[in-house]
């Protein structure tokens, strides 16, 4: 699916095709990751699967990797003024020493080679979240935003260049042996992740159900020491929404992801509330994101029609905006929102775009984890798939939050100490609030 940049000119127009995208793109549209969209990274991906497919019969075809060539040289971006033409002829010479050369080059897969190719394409945007996934990888993602999978049940990303989790999943393995957000995963397994992109550390976590993994994590804790965890593989079955009433009738909903059932659940979930309902208490911490048009539908259940929800901008400096469906059928309930280290993508933009549109609305905790771009899922032949980042996301006032997160009105930590003695000072400080309210 190709992404289209709405004209911002007509505002009238914009809504209706800003919906219809959210429609269209349901399932492939991502919130995951940093840095700007490439127009060369597609074509590139596209000339490399040509090369493949269509390309002429080179002299190192005999070899036994059945390969083809490509043009020598390939005209990329004309209009951009560095990298215009890339000479590919390098590329199949350093294929052919490969064949010639390497000493186990009987065993050399060319699809494993190609597949490597790709990847290695791909981490020169030093975008983390710009990857390819092999049939396996792509299988796995799916299953992860659908909420079922074989893992240790966390969500990591990369922070500084270190290995990070967002957010271990609730009642997961990784939640259950103490992993925590903000934790450095310095290895897996013994095996060192300083070289590691997240497929790479993703493949290694993942596992059979029973087995074991251990992580070496390093926790500020005001010193330099690690901590090793072990971790037993699980079946990962993760509800994305769950409610119960409190006292004074509010209402805490815990969001654990943006998947395809996270806004139909949470729909059906709020038409059970009582009439008299006099506060929502909605979750959002160790929530990593996912889908786009679930964090649009639930914004629409709290803001009227027509309000801005979050605002794309792709690498030209063109903006989109998409907003809320209708439906409001929570407008007016005052609104806590939680937020922490681990509140990422979708959660944020959900955040900001209830603080910035309604002014009963307040976000307690800590600074989230500050994903500000949005990625596009692209189905390739053969089950395979690339995700590439290809917008920038803004709150609807046009605050930027990638590597920055949205600060909560309310602040209030979560310590070591409060975890290990099961308190959780957010939430009565939430709790706190609405009662006030």
């Amino acid at each position: 699916m190709n992404h289209a940049p709405i004209d911002n000119e007509n505002s009238t127009d914009e809504k209706a095709v800003s919906q219809e995208k959210i429609n269209e793109e349901k399932g492939k549209k991502l919130l995951v990751s940093y840095l700007k969209y490439s127009l060369t990274i597609i074509l590139l991906v596209g000339s490399f699967w040509f090369g493949f497919q269509a390309g002429k019969n080179s002299e190192i075809e005999n070899s036994g990797l059945n390969a083809v060539s490509l043009e020598n040289s390939v005209v990329i971006d004309p209009e951009t003024k560095a990298n215009r033409e890339v000479d590919f002829a390098l590329f199949w010479e350093v294929w052919g020493i490969l064949k010639e050369k390497y000493v186990d080059a009987g065993e050399l897969d060319a699809q494993k080679l190609l597949y490597g190719s790709i990847n290695g394409m791909l981490s020169a945007t030093e975008d983390p979240y710009t990857m390819f996934f092999d049939p396996e990888q792509n299988k796995q993602f799916n299953e992860e935003i659908d909420g079922k999978f074989e893992g240790i049940g966390a969500e990591i990303g990369m922070k500084k260049g270190i290995l990070t989790v967002i957010a271990p999943l609730e009642g997961s393995p990784a939640e259950k042996s103490g992993l925590r957000p903000g934790d450095k995963i310095l290895k897996i397994d013994g095996e060192s992740t300083a070289e590691m992109n997240i497929n790479e550390s993703v493949k290694l976590m993942r596992g059979e159900r029973g087995t074991e993994v251990k992580l070496t994590i390093f926790r500020n804790n005001g010193d330099d020491s690690t901590e090793e965890i072990s971790i037993i593989r699980d079946t990962i079955n993760v509800k994305s929404v769950t409610v119960e009433m409190k006292d004074n009738k509010i209402a805490y909903f815990k969001i654990t992801r943006f998947g395809d059932d996270t806004s139909r659940d949470f729909f059906k979930e709020a038409l059970k509330l009582p009439s008299d309902t006099k506060g929502i208490l909605l979750d959002l911490r160790s929530n990593p994101g996912g889908y786009l048009y679930a964090a649009v539908e639930m914004a629409s259940k709290f803001l009227p029609k027509d309000q801005v929800v979050v605002i794309e901008e792709d690498g030209e400096g063109k903006q989109s905006k998409l907003y809320t469906e209708g439906g409001d059928i929570l407008k007016g309930i005052p609104v806590v929102i939680l937020i922490n280290e681990g509140s990422a993508s979708a959660s944020e933009i959900l955040a900001g775009a209830l603080r910035e549109n309604a002014d009963n609305v307040t976000l307690v905790g800590k600074q989230s984890f500050g994903k500000g771009s949005v990625q596009e899922l692209i189905d390739l032949p053969s089950e395979s798939a690339v995700k590439i980042t290809i917008a920038k996301w803004l709150t609807p006032k046009g605050n930027q939050i990638n590597k920055v997160g949205i600060t909560p009105d309310v602040e209030v930590d979560f310590t070591n100490e409060d975890y290990q003695n099961d308190r959780d000072p957010q939430l009565d400080k939430a709790l706190e609030i609405l009662r006030a309210k």
